[in-house]
């Protein structure tokens, strides 16, 4: 069992230095004329990438700043910046390194990940690398079907990886024993899909190391003794790779396991013709209604299918511990693997053709087989055909069987939903869903069973046994979620609805019902006795949302009464503790209270997240981690949480860091940076409320706006921006008016505190915060000195099919997609704006081309601007060079444009606005408020803290 800590999203895609931690329990409903200009600078960056290994790339830096456009073509690999180099007109020649307070924060070594035994007697300490080198990123990768495929190793591209792996016994008094290290590896191997046998004695996982060209090798299966430590290679033939481009290996028993390989008699991937056999053709000549969002890297034509049959396809093959080796089934493109409890059947999932240039694989045509676990077929479950048509608008599905999975209390047992008004979510129809059951192996002449019919959506189901099971429904337009209690096996029990809240609402999020591990390895609804009381209880595992911040509590809860009682709940003062797992789920029977055992997390503003062992009935906490602080020179940070209101009455939050030993009275107002993420609500009360703890520590990431706490600055992370739609109103019509009055809210409430200089307010955000950025630069240029935008889209016309939230198409709602575009609004754009894209970029909607076209939209009008393009990066930035650069960029901007920026600048910008309105031409600065413009900030935001 992973075990996973969440960080809210100070900024997107960063890694916590922290341990991250994941969690093998299911996740359930829970109660974003004009000056001359240089000309475009196409510059190629110096980096560590030997030639091989590295496509031709160029690095792309345009600038349109007032700057000369000098430049060399020489540069070291990574360059740390100075102050010359901020003023150097020949920015771009090369990676840059961010000032050494920002450099040594993201350099710091990062925590181990940890993993529980299935008997909660050990727990595994996975080593990380840092950030990974450019190199890693610039392997040539295959882009087909919405996926992304190293064709080395057969697998995903980019793959992250452990380095080690350690083992601690957890002792009898709740410490933990000395490391044991897995040995036997192969140096420099890269670790991957470890996973526990059911008995806790072995781990299986995949290892892959370097070649001699730069390359991956193919991953190779292996497995460890737990109680030696030795690994050792599973197959003993040479040429027996992992195919790991879906599912990889699963463990059928203690002894076996089923395993994706790559066909011994797969030869060369197919070579693409030089002259196509004939023109690419789409046709909707039946007038069918395709609609769907901006999808990336799709299959273009018959080589991308080929070549995505090549990679994709595999022979499964039944290895034991002993090496005995079995091929079963046909070569096919598996998806899923997936054992039944009692590990007699197992379930197979595949994808086949015809394939679609429309949609990624995850529509490809579906079919799931029963078979037996020595690999024989026993029958069809479905066979779904391919889903172009699914409608876009949100709570809409698949037709057919979908949700297939086995009941988690019973040996062999199947279900599934099926949807009643054809996926389609704008048809009114009562029942919405039906959950089905049956047999592995139904006896002849059978019906499947119906379970409960469900009129939202379905959400999925805590099992417990024949009385208790728990079905989640909800639905997006309304926000409404349902939780009812069943009993599977009693038919003549009505079903009766246990919880009927709104998701929004958080306040009365009643928790969700904690898990334990069965002996089979599924889990199931904790079931707590206590002393003399007949009564059933179950543990109800919340985060706590009041309007102090979140309080996480455990619930005992009769589930028969629904009465409650509290038997733990985090420290309000100055703690951040937190429920993560049960720790005496090994038992067979129901828990008695007396004897139960949980695992938490413990943390404050200032002290890293500690792992404590719980038992009752002392409630004795024993500490088992000690990780060190990850940044002991920002030990010292203050960290708040502020609450302030926008103008028309809706309460906003935010976090309001400020650097270690700051003083008002002899530093005074610092300069600014607000970082946020805009999200929609369907009623202002929801939206008000307060998300997040003022307790928790400062996880800062490798892009996180936090950096900047060591250069003196300032943070608003996460302040709220509520774009809210009550009844049948839409959002998004009004997304302009709340995205400024939110932004003014915020401003207001750091100017009133004299915590930040009002003429040095910096806004920025990654994604929909990007879009953010762009918009309140456009719509709200008197608030803000400078922003900084990194993989955004800002011109929604390319997104025509819905996009967040937003399930209008552009047709449906032209207005609306029209004024939220900033693009649009480009010529209304004065302040010094930073954008920052991967090129390689493959989340739905923001293509790099959102940047490109944006960027050249801004130059046209001699807005202060300035695109980066980095190479081989996607949506969220991985190699250390681009992370460093990224740094060194934002670094520049904000010393340059926030930090140096003054009244007296504002008040030479807007001259220079004025004048070039009237026919001048100067060079335009940055654009400021007038004075008397000054007295009327209201500025709100929304929180990264969603």
């Amino acid at each position: 069992m992973r075990l996973h800590k969440v960080y809210y999203r100070l900024s997107l895609f960063h890694l916590p230095k922290q341990p991250l931690l994941l969690s093998s329990s299911p996740h359930f409903l829970s109660l974003m004329p004009p000056p001359p200009r240089p000309p475009l600078q196409l510059i190629k960056p110096f980096s560590s990438v030997p030639p091989a290994a590295v496509r031709t790339r160029a690095m792309r830096f345009s600038s349109n700043a007032a700057e000369g456009d000098g430049g060399s073509n020489g540069g070291a690999a990574l360059t740390s910046s100075t102050a010359a180099d901020y003023e150097d007109s020949s920015l771009g020649n090369g990676y840059r390194l961010p000032p050494p307070e920002i450099r040594d924060i993201v350099d710091a070594p990062p925590l181990p990940t940890l993993s529980l035994s299935p008997h909660r007697d050990k727990v595994l300490f996975f080593k990380r690398r840092s950030l990974p080198p450019l190199e890693d990123l610039a392997r040539p990768e295959e882009k087909l079907a919405g996926v992304r495929i190293d064709g080395k190793c057969n697998a995903r591209s980019r793959m992250s990886y452990y380095t080690g792996i350690g083992i601690h016994q957890i002792m009898d008094d709740g410490t933990l024993g000395p490391e044991k290290e897995i040995y036997g590896l192969p140096s420099g191997a890269k670790i991957n899909f470890v996973t526990w046998s059911n008995d806790g004695s072995h781990l299986a996982f995949s290892v892959r190391t370097d070649e001699a060209d730069g390359s991956s090798s193919k991953l190779r299966l292996w497995v460890a003794d737990i109680k030696s430590g030795k690994a050792r290679l599973l197959f003993e033939e040479p040429d027996v790779f992992v195919n790991a481009v879906f599912d990889n290996f699963v463990w059928l028993n203690n002894s076996t396991l089923l395993v994706c390989t790559i066909p011994l008699s797969r030869g060369d991937p197919p070579k693409k013709p030089l002259v196509p056999s004939g023109p690419k053709i789409q046709s909707n000549e039946q007038k069918d209604i395709i609609q769907s969002r901006t999808y990336q890297d799709l299959l273009k034509d018959e080589y991308d299918e080929n070549l995505f049959d090549y990679y994709a396809t595999s022979q499964l093959v039944l290895v034991s511990l002993d090496g005995s080796v079995k091929p079963v089934g046909p070569l096919a493109i598996y998806t899923s693997l997936d054992p039944s409890p009692d590990e007699n059947y197992i379930m197979i999932s595949s994808i086949h053709r015809p394939y679609s240039f429309n949609v990624p694989c995850g529509r490809f045509p579906k079919k799931v087989d029963l078979w037996t676990a020595d690999g024989r077929f026993l029958r069809e479950i479905c066979d779904l055909p391919l889903a172009e048509n699914i409608p876009i608008t949100h709570s809409s599905v698949r037709r057919g069987k979908r949700s297939i999975q086995w009941r988690a209390d019973k040996p062999s047992t199947i279900v599934w939903v099926e949807t009643q008004d054809g996926g389609d979510a704008k048809v009114e129809v009562s029942p919405r869903d039906i959950v089905y059951t049956e047999l592995a192996e139904p006896l002849e002449n059978d019906q499947p069973m119906v379970l409960h019919k469900l009129d939202l959506r379905y959400g999925g189901i805590s099992w417990c046994d024949d009385s208790l099971a728990l079905v989640y429904e909800s639905w997006y337009k309304t926000r409404k979620v349902r939780v009812w209690v069943i009993s599977p096996g009693c038919e003549d029990e009505s079903p009766r609805i246990l919880f009927d809240r709104s998701s929004e609402d958080v306040y009365s999020d009643p928790g969700s019902p904690m898990l334990r591990r069965t002996p089979s390895g599924t889990y199931v609804i904790a079931k707590v006795k206590k002393e003399d009381d007949e009564a059933t209880y179950l543990l109800l595992n919340g985060g706590g949302a009041t309007p102090q911040g979140n309080i996480p509590f455990l619930d005992l809860f009769d589930i028969n009464t629904g009465t409650k009682e509290r038997i733990w709940e985090s420290d309000k003062e100055k703690y951040f503790e937190s429920v993560v797992a049960l720790m005496s789920d090994e038992d067979k029977g129901d828990i008695h209270l007396n004897r139960l055992k949980v695992l938490t997390s413990k943390e404050s503003k200032t002290e890293n997240t500690q792992y404590y062992v719980v038992s009752w009935p002392e409630k004795k906490a024993c500490q088992i981690t000690n990780f060190p602080h990850p940044y002991p020179q920002l030990s010292s940070l203050k960290k708040e949480m502020i609450r302030y209101q926008r103008k028309d009455g809706v309460q906003l939050t935010a976090t309001l860091y400020l650097p270690p030993d700051y003083d008002p009275a002899t530093e005074g107002p610092l300069p600014c940076l607000m970082w946020s993420y805009p999200g929609e609500f369907k009623s202002k009360e929801a939206a008000g409320q307060v998300r997040g703890s003022p307790n928790e520590f400062a996880g800062i990431g490798s892009t996180s706006p936090l950096l900047w706490l060591a250069r003196r600055f300032a943070i608003l992370s996460g302040p709220t921006i509520p774009i809210i739609g009550e009844g049948d109103e839409e959002a998004n019509d009004r997304y302009v008016e709340q995205l400024v009055a939110s932004a003014e809210a915020a401003v207001e409430e750091v100017v009133r505190r004299g915590v930040a200089h009002p003429d040095k307010i910096a806004i920025g955000g990654h994604s929909y915060g990007a879009f953010m950025t762009a918009n309140l630069l456009a719509h709200a240029p008197h608030l803000f000195c400078c922003g900084i935008a990194r993989s955004g889209a800002y011109n929604r016309t390319l997104t025509p099919f819905g996009f967040q939230s937003e399930d209008r198409t552009l047709w449906d709602a032209v207005g609306t997609y029209i004024e939220m575009s900033p693009f649009i609004s480009a010529n209304k754009i004065k302040k010094p704006i930073l954008l920052i894209h991967g090129e390689e970029d493959n989340n739905p909607g923001t293509l790099t081309m959102q940047s490109d076209r944006f960027f050249n939209a801004l130059k046209g009008h001699g807005a202060l601007c300035r695109l980066v393009i980095l190479p081989f990066e996607s949506h969220g930035y991985a190699a250390r060079e681009s992370v460093m650069h990224t740094l060194w960029e934002t670094d520049r901007w904000l010393q340059k444009y926030c930090l140096a920026n003054s009244s007296d600048a504002n008040k030479d910008s807007n001259t220079l606005e004025e004048d070039a309105s009237k026919g001048t031409s100067n060079v335009v600065g940055v654009a400021e408020q007038s004075d008397d413009e000054a007295d009327k900030i209201h500025i709100t935001s929304r929180s990264s803290l969603w």
